[in-house]
């Protein structure tokens, strides 16, 4: 071939290859930044957050006197196909890269149990889905619109979106089991008093599952500490165990999704 047919082949080439980039599989998928623990984000986006919030991200219920989901009225339905329907609306304060982090952070649900969140159209109990003061969102289905915060700057983060979706299908922070002080041990003298309430022991059923300390709902080891660098909570008996991780929801975590919600999958 001609040198200068072969060098405009490889130049029209080049020009086609910049104009149409390689998209990533994981466009929709936002990683937090540097080397932070979920919980230590989700504390710095809801410091200026007017709600009544429990365990840092859990909206305090105006029926309740307590947080509790342990029956089957907390929990979402199935539907004639067995899979469990979450109706949710978005606020129309979110672009469509937000849209799409969120619906990314959805899919592992989609792909891994039988939960499925779908786009509301009469149902009567449904999340809303808004850009509030903060990450947070309330323990299970509690009937009619309930809100979920995500905040835009702050919030939009793949593992903080799956914390909170798992919250409102019912689920506890990890560190509030109620056999937690065998896994770990929580450092009283380096939480604030006024803090102290967010390390109580819930009434968790535990499925007969392990404790995870890999769980996308567990705390990070700095969680409320009122001294820098000191520990509120230490994996025991390995007290390098890491916790607090951002990334995805853990084996475990979807493990329990599917037993909670009798999933076949």
């Amino acid at each position: 071939m001609d040198p200068k047919a072969s060098l405009s082949i490889l130049l029209l080439l080049f020009g086609i290859s910049q104009a149409s980039p390689v998209r990533s599989p994981n466009l929709g998928f936002l990683p937090i930044p540097g080397n932070v623990d979920i919980t230590t984000k989700i504390l710095e986006s809801n410091k200026a957050s007017t709600e009544h919030l429990m365990e840092a991200d859990l909206l305090f219920p105006k029926t309740k006197n307590a947080l509790y989901c342990l029956n089957n009225n907390c929990f979402w339905k199935k539907n004639s196909s067995n899979l469990v329907e979450v109706p949710y609306i978005v606020s129309n304060e979110y672009s469509s890269s937000d849209i799409a982090v969120i619906k990314n952070a959805m899919s592992t649900f989609h792909n891994k149990t039988c939960i499925r969140f779908v786009a509301r159209s009469n149902q009567t109990d449904y999340i809303s889905i808004e850009n509030k003061d903060g990450c947070y969102s309330y323990l299970g289905r509690i009937g009619g619109k309930q809100v979920v915060s995500f905040k835009r700057t702050g919030c939009l983060y793949h593992g903080i979106i799956q914390h909170e979706l798992n919250h409102a299908l019912g689920f506890y922070h990890e560190q509030s089991r109620s056999d937690r002080d065998k896994f770990v041990k929580i450092n009283w003298e380096y939480i604030p008093a006024d803090k102290a309430s967010n390390f109580k022991i819930q009434n968790t059923y535990n499925q007969n599952t392990t404790y995870d300390y890999g769980s996308i709902m567990h705390y990070g080891r700095t969680a409320f500490t009122n001294q820098t660098g000191k520990d509120t909570i230490t994996p025991i008996p390995v007290a390098t165990v890491k916790i607090g991780q951002r990334q995805d929801m853990s084996e475990t975590d979807i493990l329990r999704i599917n037993k909670l919600y009798g999933c076949i999958v």
